[in-house]
């Protein structure tokens, strides 16, 4: 989109986990942008060493984070994100908005993000119809995987019986209230029937109402676009404008952007997968669908890894457990056998659990024990990974759930990350950016639970090579 090394930069964005960090990647990518995921803000001088981006995004890990941990944590990246001088400032939320008051608390992120961003209304966009992802009536519906059907979020048999964060509402603006005292408004679909000044019109009045943020119906692809023309020229009036929603705003303003002809010509395809084995396949996820995609990689001959998660993150029990889990991974691999390893084979799995009662045992709370406990297993499921590809190195690497995967990819320390190819929808196949031997030629997919059909792992190994 710009011919010099110093592009001005359209967009950038912050996730609040690492699956859904790589999402909004792959909507650049696929449209054409040159951009990149890093693990903390570059600067206009790193960016400009590695040959401009239109876009560049941070991938975070504050849906796992409390209220009190989130103001030191999203301050600064924050403010160094408004210093690169895009119009548009993005916080990456999960396109199932699953969050709560007192973990990845979305109200306080707004609350944080208007003492750097001034008291301009924050534009909250949950549609992604490319996912069936719907918002009508500020009401979020969602196709769940597991059997095709769309619900309302609260509803959804994964995302109702979430470990961390159940969505238990699906009116975004109830939900949403939940976590924050500031006056929030909803733009519903009536408002974009009856053509673009109208609409405009419509807009100007919500914005002139003096929300402190604006949620935005979105059913369709062309609700999409005209989102993506109503934030466009909202940056192009009041920038830098910080928003708050899923993929669908990378969809809306890429879109956008289209129908006016300003995107590059799409130079490479992202369709071709080559096969790779083995790899390595590490579920940290309860969804019925990730209970699946285990169930199908096994059956394709994976070897199976159960975790048992209360010994990985005790104290006295931890080391042994992590030595065998290494020992068996290695022996496997080295048999040219994929490996996936996973924490929880579904809702009912009762390994989670245990792990949980075993750390209130200690004295923690219910909440604290998920937390903190949750974290822990993260970490140390990183501290796996890491292990087994400094002993056997692998092209390719597969995170489900989205805290495992913010966790697991913040231990291996890439510098960045860039789209390889497609994979599943909202979970792609990405290159790796690292000095790390180790790291240098790997492949990396993260995925929330929710994400891919049941044949996930089983395709990131074989590929699509006719």
């Amino acid at each position: 989109m710009s011919e010099t090394n110093h592009p001005t930069l359209l967009l950038a964005f912050y996730g609040d986990d690492f699956t859904g960090s790589t999402d909004a990647l792959e909507v650049l990518a696929f449209a054409g942008l040159r951009c990149a995921l890093f693990l903390n803000p570059p600067t206009s001088e790193q960016l400009a060493t590695l040959g401009g981006f239109d876009a560049i995004g941070v991938a975070g890990d504050s849906r796992a984070m409390t209220p009190a941990e989130m103001e030191p944590a999203l301050t600064p990246v924050f403010a160094a994100l408004r210093a690169l001088d895009a119009p548009v400032i993005h916080y990456k939320v999960c396109s199932t908005f699953d969050s709560a008051p007192d973990i990845g608390s979305i109200g306080r992120v707004m609350e944080i993000a208007r003492k750097g961003f001034g008291a301009q209304a924050i534009p909250i966009v949950a549609g992604t119809p490319a996912l069936k992802r719907y918002c009508t009536f500020g009401n979020l519906f969602a196709r769940s995987a597991t059997d095709g059907k769309i619900y309302r979020i609260d509803r959804h048999p994964i995302m109702s019986a979430h470990p961390v964060t159940p969505m238990d509402e699906g009116d975004l603006l109830r939900h949403l209230e939940r976590q924050t005292d500031m006056p929030l408004a909803g733009f519903f679909l009536p408002n974009f029937d009856d053509g673009r000044e109208a609409l405009d019109r419509a807009w100007q009045v919500a914005l002139d109402a003096a929300p402190a943020g604006l949620l935005l119906d979105t059913a369709t692809r062309a609700h999409l676009t005209e989102v993506g023309r109503l934030l466009d020229g909202y940056a192009k009036a009041h920038g830098p404008v910080f928003a708050v929603g899923s993929s669908g705003l990378e969809y809306a303003l890429t879109q956008w952007w289209a129908e006016q002809g300003t995107l590059p010509a799409i130079t490479r395809s992202f369709d071709r997968i080559e096969p790779a084995t083995p790899i390595l396949a590490m579920s940290g996820s309860a969804s019925p669908l990730s209970a699946a995609q285990i169930d199908a990689a096994i059956a394709a001959g994976f070897a199976d890894i159960a975790i048992d998660a209360r010994s990985l993150i005790d104290d006295r029990e931890g080391p042994r457990a992590f030595d065998d889990i290494v020992n068996r991974a290695l022996d496997a691999l080295r048999e040219r056998r994929s490996v996936v390893m996973h924490t929880a084979r579904g809702p009912r799995d009762p390994r989670i659990g245990e792990m949980l009662d075993a750390l209130v045992a200690q004295g923690m709370t219910r909440d604290e024990a998920r937390h903190r406990g949750g974290r822990t297993l993260g970490q140390r499921l990183g501290a796996i990974a890491e292990a087994v590809l400094k002993a056997e190195p692998l092209r390719r690497l597969i995170l489900s759930g989205g805290d495992t995967s913010s966790q697991v990819t913040k231990v291996l320390g890439p510098d960045a990350l860039e789209i390889d190819t497609r994979l599943a929808p909202g979970a792609p196949l990405c290159r790796v950016i690292s000095e790390k031997p180790h790291l240098r030629e790997l492949q990396v997919a993260l995925k929330g639970g929710q994400m891919g059909d049941a044949d996930f792992f089983v395709s990131a190994q074989d590929g699509n090579v006719t």
